[in-house]
């Protein structure tokens, strides 16, 4: 799948070295320190788990390439939480944020999620002080359905949907 300035593809474990940069980048990372990769067999694991997914759902994160360079500027895409409904996720590599390219991934999720499945609701869980996110949820047409827990954690963070959640 291409978007105006990627190519999107399916996670593979061929893509952990390349994702291991930005996976591990603690920049990435100032509003949840945990998640950051602190070593590759745990971008490898992940890689590997996401894979898995791409068979189970048919539908979860893509590593997303420049179209142009071919360079990996960022992981996201779609999955499937406990509840069967989308969970939308992406990662840009600190040295691509701010083009919009979390906006274009996004975009392409919620479209892929609507084609796979459109009965379920397209979720963003974003942690409230993270506004960059809240922004990219809100230009992708979803809106704020107040603080919930996310289910694949168990946090306390704000759901952000296609959809009126009960």
């Amino acid at each position: 799948m291409t978007t105006d300035r990627l190519r999107l593809a399916p996670v593979t474990v061929g893509d952990a070295e390349e994702l291991f940069v930005i996976m591990s980048d603690p920049a990435g990372w100032w509003y949840q320190p945990a998640g950051q990769h602190t070593e590759l067999p745990t971008t490898i694991a992940f890689c590997e788990w996401v894979a898995a997914m791409w068979l189970s759902d048919g539908l979860p994160y893509w590593t997303a390439r420049n179209l142009a360079t071919d360079e990996v500027v960022g992981l996201g895409g779609a999955r499937r939480h406990r509840d069967r409904t989308w969970n939308l996720s992406y990662r840009i590599a600190t040295s691509h944020q701010g083009q919009g390219l979390a906006t274009e991934l996004s975009i392409a999720a919620h479209d892929a999620a609507a084609i796979v499945d459109p009965s379920v609701a397209f979720i963003a869980w974003v942690d409230e002080h993270n506004v960059a996110s809240r922004r990219v949820a809100e230009r992708i047409g979803l809106t704020n359905q107040g603080i919930r827990t996310d289910p694949s954690d168990g946090e306390i963070r704000l759901a952000y949907s296609d959809r009126r959640l009960d």
